[in-house]
């Protein structure tokens, strides 16, 4: 069976109209089959993202495309398609892949309902390091008869699938933990209500070496009578032992807000933005300033540099929207930095910058990572790595905010695979993932499916927000109203 988009548009409207009046045996076996269903669902992705893939491929083979090159974009056309990061779009490619080249049996409980796309992904993952005999192996052994699974939990499921793989490839999972010593790092993460994660990845016997020493130390501390809990002492001990402070609240810092003059001088509530972070309350971003300026330091510094395009002077009067501070406060000195952002006469618009150079220079460059904070691309949060063209410098593009995006490395090289074009627009583009009132053109990727994907960068603080018609009351509002009106 053929089947259509909009056979898919008519069952998914039948789900968002569901009648709920129903018993709760009913509503138990809607849960499963919805469950079942998800499964199958997945199943036909990762069977179509496959097969684009290899058709795609083979176009490229039949232009000419050198091997290396092959197969560039795909991943990038399914992130979109799904609405999900290219990083996650590589992932999906690759589960698709393995699951429909190496893995029937697993694909086939997963299209018949009795696996989730969660279980079939780390099937794949687990069994990524092992040949492909060995991989179809485990595969029929766990997957042919999927009912051997029921009531696994996923750690029950991970740890089968290594006993089986050591029985069969032994040397192939030792060579596998010795790479993944290699993949070691530290990774930083916004975090809600302005806090940050921090994570490391390491080698099991140091991650628990760092844990044990920050955990001896708060319970230290704690029998001393430290007032702060445990999880306290040991972030404040790490903060400490990798700076080299003293205290933790000692540390050298630089943050980069955006924030509007009246939320940094007035008592306005409108939200900051921390680059690379997201948006935090007014009143902590000026909590934030003053802390810096108030803090006990013998040199104290400050300067005010305000201006438009290629220009700048001191001393002016902050009084518009669009006020860029950088604060730094470090050991010895504390200096906070006005920068002014100009915006047009609406408000919504950061005001354009532009070079004859191929090369975006540093104040244009650091005015595109202001102005789009993250990659440009639909659905990709990832911090801006490359300043590229939309039309390309080589077509005649020029060097202007109008024309330049940040785009996170993989972006950047996905939009160079053949068949692939971007192009920036003066007017609205309905569609536009942007928020309302955000500043700069839209800009639509063009896929070689002649898909298209528009964005906007994000709107800088203190941006008009689009209107909207009043909501229609729910009916406890009406009926706090009519209760209202009879008192």
């Amino acid at each position: 069976m053929r089947l259509s988009v909009g056979q898919l548009v008519e069952f998914r409207e039948g789900l968002t109209a569901m009648d709920r009046d129903m018993t709760d045996a009913e509503r138990v076996d809607l849960l499963r089959a919805l469950e079942e269903v998800t499964g199958s669902i997945a199943a036909a992705q990762a069977t179509l993202a496959a097969d684009l893939d290899a058709s795609v491929r083979e176009a490229q083979r039949a232009a000419g495309v050198p091997a290396a090159r092959r197969g560039a974009g795909v991943a990038a056309q399914v992130a979109l398609a799904r609405r999900v990061s290219p990083s996650r779009g590589v992932v999906q490619l690759g589960l698709a892949k393995a699951l429909t080249a190496e893995m029937p049996h697993t694909i086939a409980a997963l299209a018949g309902g009795q696996l989730s796309e969660w279980r079939a992904t780390l099937l794949v993952k687990e069994t990524a390091c092992l040949t492909r005999e060995h991989r179809e192996e485990i595969d029929e052994e766990l997957c042919a008869d999927p009912a051997g699974l029921e009531g696994w939990g996923d750690r029950q499921l991970v740890a089968e699938v290594r006993r089986l793989g050591a029985d069969l490839e032994p040397e192939a999972l030792v060579n596998r933990a010795k790479r993944a010593e290699a993949d070691r790092r530290v990774t930083l993460r916004p975090a809600p209500d302005t806090m940050s994660q921090l994570s490391g990845l390491l080698p099991v016997g140091e991650g628990v070496a760092v844990y044990a020493a920050l955990k001896g130390e708060a319970d230290a501390a704690r029998s001393r009578g430290d007032e702060r809990t445990r999880g306290q002492v040991m972030a404040d001990t790490l903060v400490e032992r990798v700076t080299g402070q003293s205290r933790a609240e000692d540390v050298p810092v630089q943050v980069n807000l955006i924030m509007t003059d009246r939320s940094l001088l007035g008592a306005d509530t409108e939200p900051a933005v921390i680059p690379g972070h997201g948006t935090v309350p007014a009143g902590w971003a000026r909590d934030l300033v003053t802390t810096a300026l108030q803090t006990d330091h013998k040199d104290t510094a400050s300067s005010t540099a305000t201006g438009t395009t290629g220009t700048s002077t001191t001393g002016t009067d902050l009084s518009s929207t669009g006020t860029s501070t950088s604060t730094k406060a470090g050991s010895g000195s504390v200096g906070v930095w006005l920068r002014r952002l100009f915006t047009d006469p609406s408000g919504s618009a950061l005001v354009a910058m532009e070079s004859a150079a191929r090369r975006a220079p540093a104040g244009l460059a650091r005015y595109i990572t202001t102005r789009d904070q993250t990659c440009r691309t639909p659905w990709c949060d990832a911090p801006i790595r490359h300043i590229d063209h939309v039309q390309p410098h080589t077509r005649g593009g020029a060097t202007e905010a109008d024309n330049l995006e940040g785009l996170c490395e993989a972006c950047n090289y996905a939009k160079e695979a053949p068949w692939w074009s971007t192009r920036a627009s003066s007017d609205g583009a309905a569609g536009s993932t942007g928020s309302p009132g955000s500043t700069g053109p839209p800009v639509t990727i063009v896929t070689p499916t002649g898909h298209t994907y528009t964005s906007r960068p994000p709107a800088p603080p203190g941006a008009p927000r689009q209107s909207r018609a009043a909501p229609e009351p729910s009916a406890s509002e009406d009926r706090r109203q009519r209760r209202t009106d009879a008192a």
